[in-house]
């Protein structure tokens, strides 16, 4: 797959600015890495103070800077739109010693694009084990993760009492910041739902209601637009294979109420919300009914538009004495 992907990359090195002459920066694209060479003959600007994203330079001589890179390094971002796949990040410079040297150079973006094939996945996941959905523009990624949700679980039997950890993120790319929800989760023994079939209730209106009666919790999170969660292997099916359904939300960060927020019981305490502890007042409906209410000012396009997600299968085992 590596090989047919970079024969029909193309290559879109954009290293663009209205003040950038070409002879300053040269940017060239390879198969999974970059390099990118700074003359500042004409700036005189100090070229070790130059980061791309949080990388410094591979070298530095005579008022040039080379940074030689992985894709996978330097905090660049991975953008999807249609056929085409694109790697961000900007060129910047730290305070230079000299006030009047920080007006001279301001960022300027990095961005290598390629042809997206058709059979394309995230790289850091197994496509088995780390699903993507599409809703418009909007990119849903959502997966069975090790302990410290470092990568893809790579089993998928848990025995009973064992941690699930499930991450779930929509990307980013150019929209607003998008804060990511799981409205809706449920266990079944079905890749698709049936209206009579065995249903284990899992998240309900935002609400872990698996919380209430094991050790389930949303996780911290590393950014608004992913979310963790980290459940107990339930007895519900035990020795057949489970499915995890879940309905995905990218929304407002400052648009949560009681119908779109994330909010766990914990023990002794009662129901939190993971964002924001202090106005978990929003989870109170979680005791009764969370009813949907239509809110002012929240932006319309993409925003509140749920996208359906499945996981497994898996299986949960007992190997308890009979």
């Amino acid at each position: 797959m590596m090989a047919s992907f970079w024969h029909s990359a193309v290559l879109l090195c954009m290293a663009v600015a209205a003040n950038v002459a070409q002879e300053d920066m040269e940017v060239d694209c390879g198969p999974d890495s970059v390099t990118l060479r700074w003359r500042a003959a004409r700036s005189q600007m100090d070229a070790s103070l130059l980061r791309l994203g949080d990388c410094y330079p591979s070298s530095v001589s005579a008022g040039e800077a080379m940074f030689q890179v992985e894709l996978s390094d330097c905090n660049f971002r991975r953008m999807v739109t249609g056929d085409t796949l694109m790697y961000m990040n900007e060129l910047t410079s730290m305070s230079a010693p000299k006030a009047h040297l920080k007006s001279v150079f301001q960022s300027y973006p990095v961005v290598c694009a390629y042809e997206r094939p058709a059979d394309w996945a995230p790289p850091i996941f197994d496509v088995v084990l780390f699903h993507t959905y599409g809703q418009g523009d909007l990119v849903y990624h959502m997966g069975l993760m090790t302990d410290d949700f470092s990568g893809p679980h790579l089993s998928r039997e848990y025995p009973l009492g064992s941690s699930i950890h499930i991450l779930a993120a929509v990307e980013q790319k150019d929209h607003q910041p998008l804060l990511l929800l799981l409205e809706e989760c449920v266990a079944t023994t079905m890749p698709e739902l049936q209206p009579a079939g065995p249903v284990y209730p899992i998240i309900t209106k935002g609400c872990l209601v698996d919380s209430m009666t094991s050790n389930a919790k949303f996780e911290p999170r590393r950014e608004t637009s992913e979310i963790r969660l980290s459940l107990k292997a339930f007895k519900f099916t035990v020795g057949e294979e489970v499915y995890i359904h879940c309905k995905l939300l990218a929304w407002d960060p400052s648009g949560l109420d009681t119908s779109r927020k994330a909010c766990h019981y914990v023990k002794g305490h009662g129901w939190e919300l993971l964002d924001d502890p202090s106005h978990s007042n929003l989870c109170s409906c979680c005791d009764s009914s969370c009813k949907s209410q239509k809110r002012r000012g929240i932006p319309s396009g993409k925003l509140g538009q749920t996208q359906n997600a499945v996981l497994g299968p898996l299986t949960t085992t007992d190997n308890s004495p009979a």
